[in-house]
């Protein structure tokens, strides 16, 4: 994998993005809880101005699809890169959800991914 991030946290992400997301059942998981995600942490941010019973909602939300996707991530023969510390965390799950997996979407590398791999089950064994 590529720790040099050469371009920055967001290029460095993206060109490295399609190489730990081609298992369909990941690719799943991530379909379903990015928006989740991105839901929960408008709502943290909006809590203070609504109420702090929002709280109740976003926190699961933000946390749940944290959780999903690191379950999800387990079933890729390329593991992400190791965090460099709680900073860098925040800042590549935050970079995730709300730009690189949309972008992955969004440049057709969902479909792609998803139309090329299948499952690890169900890739053909190299003989």
């Amino acid at each position: 994998m590529d720790q040099s991030r050469e371009g920055g946290l967001l290029a460095w992400q993206f060109r490295i993005y399609a190489d730990g997301h081609r298992d369909r059942r990941n690719l799943a998981v991530h379909a379903v809880t990015v928006p989740l995600f991105v839901a929960g942490s408008c709502a943290v941010g909006l809590a203070p101005f609504i109420g702090p019973w929002l709280l109740f909602f976003a926190v699961p939300a933000v946390a749940l699809p944290l959780v999903l996707q690191g379950r999800g991530h387990r079933l890729e023969s390329n593991r992400p890169e190791p965090f460099r510390g709680p900073g860098d965390f925040v800042a590549r799950i935050f970079v995730e959800q709300w730009v690189t997996f949309p972008r992955y979407v969004l440049s057709g590398g969902l479909s792609r991914a998803w139309r090329a791999r299948g499952t690890a089950a169900e890739r053909p064994r190299p003989t």
